[in-house]
């Protein structure tokens, strides 16, 4: 006899479904905007020209012309895809240079190459943690890395985001569970823009016998002298047991990679599910990622990771002066602090933010919108993200934007958070 039960009725009655249907009669949805050309400084998007700061593009090398060149070389060499996973016909030898450099960068011992960031932090802790394993997860962390906890039949024990005093209590409660436990923080927090504190997050693991991943996705290509990310900044690089990337923030491409000790590596290179069941990334897509890894280690490199948290600062200073509440800088162990390239404008309600957002982009600006189930409810937000190729005059232009877009809005729905 058939269920009566209709697995679409979801579809059809989901909690934001008249909420979406109010956005997108209004035109006020923030999501699946039209590009019309490169990710640039400034793009065209559904025909009009309009500032980019809601893009991961944070070197801005997607329009290098070094790594367009080597997303061409790799296309004509091996043409427009490889049909097959890496553990079968899909690896190239710009897989293996490319492994091989991630490697040196990070200081690692050895590196892994997935298709695509989740794909990376899935198919690393679905294979490493097993039942009878605790993850400690930071409640902040990329959703990849709840996916994978998932996914791994682990029990998931998470803690309230950046609070070290959780953190060590959770870890005193995951002592007493009986298996191995893992502890997995971002380095940058993809909405938050903040730091996470790994010497000290690194203490806990090393006083509770915990093993330490971070995720360097927003970090990479950023932080550090040579961009290697967090644990270089905050110089725990021997302290971290694993570390994950992808490459489409600072590597302007698509995938993901995993570093760490080799025989971890090797064991993922041959069980990790995700790794060996996914057609390997297009050609055209590892040869531009391995163009801008070769960009970023050279002389060249530290001039950019400058220049976009110089961009960040200004940006960060420029919104705080109109009054807008954005996250404050992250203070580091020797007392500088640092504003990371995301840069969220706190609002709180998700109608204010999508208002605001709508204001935005008619005056020529696209950010990002984050609501709830994204961020805690009540803490919805602008996510900016700024590139080392803005410009001053077009980050100028950017914040007389939200200048004229504050003030129109809080004539029609009362006042924004003030700055903290």
């Amino acid at each position: 006899m058939p269920t009566s039960i209709d697995v679409f009725a979801k579809a059809r009655d989901y909690e934001r479904l008249e909420q979406l249907r109010l956005a997108q009669e209004l035109d006020a949805l923030p999501y699946f905007r039209v590009l019309e050309g490169p990710t640039l400084p400034v793009v065209e998007m559904e025909g009009s020209s309009r500032v980019m700061l809601g893009s991961n593009n944070y070197l801005g090398l997607t329009g290098d012309p070094r790594v367009k060149q080597g997303a061409l070389a790799a296309l004509e060499r091996y043409g427009t895809g490889l049909t097959g996973s890496r553990f079968l016909n899909g690896t190239i030898d710009l897989h293996l240079e490319l492994e091989r450099e991630l490697a040196q960068w990070l200081g690692t011992e050895a590196a892994l190459v997935f298709t695509t960031g989740h794909q990376a932090n899935v198919g690393a802790l679905g294979t490493i943690l097993a039942p009878g394993d605790t993850v400690v997860a930071d409640s902040g962390d990329h959703a990849s890395i709840l996916d994978g906890c998932i996914l791994s039949r682990a029990k998931l024990r998470a803690f309230r985001h950046n609070r070290l005093d959780r953190l060590e209590r959770t870890l005193e409660k995951a002592q007493a569970d009986g298996g191995g436990v893992l502890v997995v923080v971002d380095g940058v927090f993809s909405m938050e823009g903040d730091v996470a504190p790994l010497p000290e997050i690194a203490a806990l693991c090393e006083r509770f016998g915990a093993r330490l991943m971070v995720d360097e996705a927003h970090a990479l290509g950023v932080l550090g002298a040579r961009g290697a990310g967090t644990a270089e900044l905050l110089g725990v690089e021997d302290r971290v047991d694993l570390r994950m990337a992808t490459f489409s923030k600072s590597l302007a491409s698509c995938g993901g990679v995993i570093a760490g000790p080799a025989e971890v590596v090797e064991f993922l290179r041959i069980q990790s599910r995700p790794f060996i069941f996914t057609a390997s990334a297009v050609p055209a897509a590892v040869g531009a990622a391995l163009a801008a890894v070769r960009i970023c280690r050279s002389p060249e490199g530290p001039q950019l990771f400058a220049k976009v948290l110089d961009n960040a600062r200004y940006l960060h200073e420029g919104l705080m002066a109109l009054g807008l509440h954005v996250v404050a800088p992250t203070r580091l162990p020797d007392g500088n602090d640092v504003v990371t390239p995301v840069v969220p404008v706190l609002v709180g309600d998700d109608w204010k933010a999508v208002f605001l957002w709508k204001a935005l982009y008619d005056a020529g600006v696209f950010v990002n919108v984050a609501i709830h189930p994204a961020v805690p409810p009540g803490g919805a937000l602008l996510r900016t993200s700024v590139m080392a190729t803005h410009d001053r005059p077009i980050l100028d232009h950017a914040l007389d934007a939200f200048a004229h877009a504050k003030q129109s809005f809080e004539s029609q729905h009362g006042p924004l958070p003030a700055a903290a």
